[in-house]
């Protein structure tokens, strides 16, 4: 590896009376600015004319320079401050990734007015519109943003932004952004008072557990993350990243880890108007024809799309390849076939590997808060804790298992509005709990770091008193029925047996007989022949019944979250009946395996 570009693990471990261990960095932390708009400014000043945001226009490139972007910025926060806006008049941010949406967040942090941006699937699928009143409910927005008036026209309609003023890029509804960008007046007094404890955004959990909660995020966790990453790769500091780059902005991932990685060490971010889905990876692949990164972010489906893609394409291979400095993978773990291909490609093309790693973190957390910083060949390893963050390991149930909790300045306050939800969170020490589950990749050398283990919060108890690990078991449960599942949700808690709810595929639904809401179908004596226990499986890990559902997950339900993860407890909830059903041996679509 190259000497300096990167560097290696160093964690501090402290054992205490109780069990617990506490986890720390051994790198101390360097300078942190003030507010994420200094980063403009300092930008704008060194190198005004480097592309900071672009996004695709036609045949190229719709690009704003530092220099452009701190005008706007600047003209925009006039607009908003000439409306009276400020730290108790929100923005809701509807529409997806974009340079409007950049330049409206940063006039917002300019002079502290929060913004917050909702997965755009709320605003475009009808069926979802009850989840985005809701929001919006929560929020109580003075002004709500869309890039496209015809695209979010029915959402901007709803009675719940009636006297919100609407904010569109393209269209003739409400006010148009061109209107923003006129703006006049000197707001640098109003710059000066934001600080890092004024909010910059409200980002909404998953909601995978409940409905989606309004996290509180300050100038100070977001600034504080980007130092903590600037120590970890030197890297940034010698070379301005350029990131071709989807991942959403509503989300704490794209939108606060990504384009703050860019803006503090003044990259360019290419907006990515493609995704690692069938319909739309073509537009990745068109792009990266055009732009050659140096940090390429992704989940696992997305390097897998690439690595198909570069295997038939000698000339995107190489392009993708030759000025990478890391390759970073999020959302779950990376299939090691798929790790072992890229990096064979990348020995080809340049004859090294680049950084390939993964972090940990949640919305509440800024979001790194553990980082696998030094090389390793091995997917799934998440890291050490960040300078300044102190993680605490509670002991689950054996010896290497520990429940995760965190504390340090980038855990969240709280959550918009709700006290209890924030007591909640807390435990007697001030730590965040998590909920998650961790182990040491080897408990002698904690250097090598830690691997994910499951969400405690979606474990549960038979009635004989036997955990059941639902996440390792619902992994393994979605290899069994491979071609016949979409998804799965596991059942049992507070019953005899463990069982489980298919969302099935258009191949399973082939044939099915509807029974009010559950199917079914041809292929149950394969789906239990696929399940059945091995011999030595015990309680916890033996599927005994399926039920295959008729009616996908609902989003207007709140069954299936906006980064599309199933709520696994809303949707039994929902489907209280069916989960009845399940456990009545004499139902007809009940499989008993």
């Amino acid at each position: 590896m190259t000497q300096g570009k990167y560097r290696a693990h160093k964690a501090l471990r402290e054992d205490r009376p109780d069990g617990s261990i506490l986890l720390t960095s051994g790198w101390p932390l360097g300078p942190v600015v003030r507010c994420s708009t200094d980063w403009l400014e300092h930008w704008a000043a060194e190198a005004p004319d480097r592309i900071f945001v672009a996004e695709r226009q036609g045949p190229g490139w719709r690009e704003v320079t530092y220099a452009k972007a701190l005008a706007q910025v600047k003209a925009i926060a006039a607009s908003l401050a000439a409306r009276g806006m400020g730290a108790e008049t929100p923005i809701l941010i509807i529409s997806g990734n974009g340079v409007d949406h950049a330049l409206l967040t940063l006039a917002a942090q300019y002079i502290g007015v929060p913004t917050v941006p909702v997965a755009e699937q709320y605003a475009l699928i009808p069926g979802a519109h009850p989840v985005l009143e809701r929001i919006a409910g929560m929020i109580a927005p003075r002004m709500v943003f869309a890039d496209d008036a015809i695209r979010y026209g029915p959402a901007l309609a709803l009675p719940v932004f009636d006297g919100c003023e609407k904010v569109v890029s393209n269209g003739d509804i409400g006010t148009p952004f061109a209107e923003l960008l006129a703006g006049e007046g000197d707001v640098s007094a109003l710059n000066a008072k934001v600080g890092p404890d004024t909010v910059a955004k409200y980002l909404l959990t998953s909601g995978s557990t409940s409905h989606p909660k309004g996290v509180v995020t300050t100038q100070r966790m977001m600034c504080v993350n980007q130092a903590m990453l600037s120590v970890a790769f030197p890297f940034l500091s010698a070379k301005p990243p350029v990131l071709l780059d989807w991942l959403p902005w509503n989300h704490v991932f794209g939108g606060s880890h990504n384009f703050n990685l860019v803006l503090s060490n003044g990259g360019t971010l290419y907006i990515d108007n493609g995704k690692p889905t069938p319909a739309l990876a073509a537009h990745t692949i068109e792009n990266l024809r055009m732009v050659s990164p140096t940090i390429a972010f992704n989940v696992p489906v997305g390097f897998a799309v690439l690595r198909d893609a570069m295997k038939e394409d000698e000339a995107l291979k190489r392009q993708y390849f030759q000025n990478l400095d890391m390759l970073f993978y999020a959302g779950a773990s990376l299939p090691q076939d798929v790790w072992a291909d890229l990096e064979a490609m990348a020995h080809e093309v340049r004859g090294e590997m680049p950084l390939f790693n993964s972090s940990w973190g949640l919305t509440e957390t800024a979001p790194a808060a553990l980082l696998q910083y030094e090389f390793t060949d091995q997917s799934g390893i998440i890291g050490v804790p960040l300078p300044e963050v102190t993680v605490k390991l509670v002991p689950a149930d054996d010896d290497n298992r520990f429940e995760v909790r965190v504390k340090g300045d980038t855990i969240t306050p709280g959550y918009l509005n709700d006290p209890e939800k924030t007591a909640e969170a807390f435990d007697d020490e001030g730590y965040f709990i998590t909920g998650d589950a961790m182990r040491f990749v080897d408990p002698a050398d904690i250097a090598k770091g830690m691997k994910f283990d499951g969400r405690i919060a979606e474990e549960f108890k038979l009635n004989t008193g036997t955990w059941v690990r639902a996440a390792g078991l619902r992994l393994e449960v979605l290899g069994k029925l491979k071609g016949l599942a979409q998804d799965v949700v596991l059942t049992g808690a507070d019953r005899a047996e463990v069982g489980v709810m298919i969302v099935p595929t258009e191949a399973l639904r082939a044939g099915a007989t509807d029974h009010d809401g559950a199917l079914a179908v041809t292929q149950a004596a394969e789906i239990a022949a696929r399940l059945k226990p091995g011999p030595n499986e015990g309680s916890a890990h033996a599927i005994r019944r399926a039920q295959v559902l008729r009616d996908p997950p609902s989003m207007a339900e709140g069954e299936i979250t906006a980064k599309g993860n199933l709520n696994f407890r809303k949707l039994l909830m929902t489907r209280a009946a069916l989960l009845d059903r399940l456990y009545d041996d004499a139902d007809p679509a009940t499989i008993k395996v």
